[in-house]
């Protein structure tokens, strides 16, 4: 006999910084403040960010930049290239700030953690989490949403709700009365549930399935006969049982990808080598940050999908190759003589390409064109060192000491102080950012003067 499902006893905060890259240009820039602000995303493209004026004027998510150029005039809407390094750093500042409130936090994305309450509930909960919203604001400058409940699902949704309504000025917290919790949820349509996608929405609309509610009341065998366990969770989850567990250490990651669409095309074996040695660079350090080794590295190129539409096939070509390497590494100079070796195997004159990229991963899979964003197979932790019997007089501890080094200087530093002639000096290619803000907590030269007016 299955046993009794009790509902759950904890208490699951969700924090989301709002508006999160806009809300980081504002911390720096408070004539801001009130203005219709959007950030693209690489190469300027579209709108991945937007302020809550932007929203009003009708900016939606992922819109090309070109579309709404009339209306970002019109309405002089303020533009801004990302800045990852200071986005990266405040982030990392919020969820400091965090650690200091309870001992287990979950970090989902760069601008939202759940954080365990269970210890609080009532008056002293709500004082405790409007103290929170208070301190990252004070010492941030960054505003946040909190939503309170029992599951990380229904935390979710309190937030969306503390996010939305005004009236509850950025925190909900999931009520405990029943008929509270069903009006609630019937506010809450099916596909924004957390983990609902297109496919899953339209299935549970077929089924006469449209909020929230719905769906904590729909019989859970219907349910886990097209969702399966993930929708047995969910299910629970909304019923305010517990299946999801706060993750405190991040997950090991299956690949490392960079990749980059050119600001300008790249049409030469020598600015393609240039780019491609760039993006392994980063991806080495990535794997150093992550402790991990890779035991193959897959190099791909591509021309635009969109450029002479009606001539697609004679000016359109896409190519990868996936190298074994002859033992796991993160090594810079390992990973881009081997990702130069594979450039020049798929490398075709005459064609205009606009993007390339990296993926490090492990042994066992190998990557077609096809597969490339759909990679299961995970890195190797760096910690164990498969030898290979023709390297005997290779000298892996000097070369591990050489990348700490060359680490610790880029970081205290800045970026790219110390960087390797292959990836040259002068990128033509490199990603357009004409709009891009000072890195104002991460590089001194481009710290805030302030001057004294007399």
């Amino acid at each position: 006999m299955k046993g009794i499902l009790k509902p759950s006893s904890k208490t699951i905060a969700l924090i989301d910084c709002n508006n999160f890259y806009v809300s980081c240009e504002r911390v720096f820039n408070p004539a801001l403040v009130g203005k219709p602000v959007i950030v693209l995303s690489n190469n300027d493209g579209c709108a991945v960010a937007r302020s809550q004026e932007a929203k009003d004027l009708g900016i939606a998510m992922g819109v090309p930049l070109f579309k709404i150029k009339p209306k970002v005039e019109k309405h002089q809407i303020e533009v801004y290239s990302s800045n990852y390094c200071l986005y990266g750093d405040m982030s990392a500042r919020v969820m400091a700030i965090l650690s200091n409130f309870s001992p287990e936090v979950e970090i989902y994305s760069i601008d939202e953690a759940f954080i365990d309450l269970s210890w609080l509930s009532g008056i002293e909960l709500l004082t405790y989490v409007k103290q929170i919203r208070a301190i990252v604001m004070q010492w941030t400058g960054i505003p946040i949403s909190i939503g309170v409940a029992p599951t990380k699902t229904l935390a979710k949704i309190a937030n969306r709700i503390a996010k939305k309504d005004a009236k509850y000025r950025g925190i909900f917290i999931y009520p405990d009365w029943s008929h509270e919790q069903d009006e609630v949820l019937r506010a809450i349509a099916v596909e924004d549930i957390w983990g609902i996608g297109r496919q899953y929405s339209i299935w549970l609309r077929a089924n006469l399935i449209n909020n929230a509610w719905e769906l904590k009341k729909a019989p859970e065998h219907l349910i886990q006969s097209k969702m399966g366990i993930v929708g047995v969770r969910l299910h629970r989850e909304l019923n305010s049982i517990s299946c999801l567990n706060l993750e405190l250490q991040p997950k090991p990651k299956k690949a490392t990808c960079v990749s980059r669409s050119f600001a300008q095309s790249v049409t030469t074996l020598k600015g393609m080598k240039e780019a491609i040695a760039t993006h392994t660079t980063s991806a080495a350090a990535k794997l150093r940050k992550q402790q991990q080794n890779t035991t193959a590295i897959t190099v791909f190129i591509l021309t635009s999908r969109f450029k002479d539409k009606g001539l697609a096939r004679m000016y359109y070509y896409s190519n990868s190759i996936t190298l074994p390497l002859p033992v796991a590494s993160n090594r810079t100079p390992e990973l881009i003589n081997a990702a130069l070796r594979g450039l020049e195997l798929i490398f075709r004159d005459g064609y205009e390409y606009k993007k390339a990229g990296v993926i490090m991963q492990g042994r066992g899979r190998f990557a077609s064109q096809s597969s490339i964003d759909d990679l299961h197979i995970r890195a190797a932790p760096e910690n164990i060192q498969q030898g290979n019997v023709f390297l005997q007089g290779y000298n892996f501890d000097r070369q591990q000491k050489l990348m700490q080094t060359i680490d610790r200087l880029n970081s205290k530093l800045g970026r790219n102080t110390v960087f390797w002639s292959a990836s040259g000096i002068n990128n033509s290619w490199a990603t357009k950012r004409d709009n891009v803000s000072p890195r104002y907590t991460t590089s001194w030269k481009e710290l805030p003067i302030v001057k004294a007016s007399f």
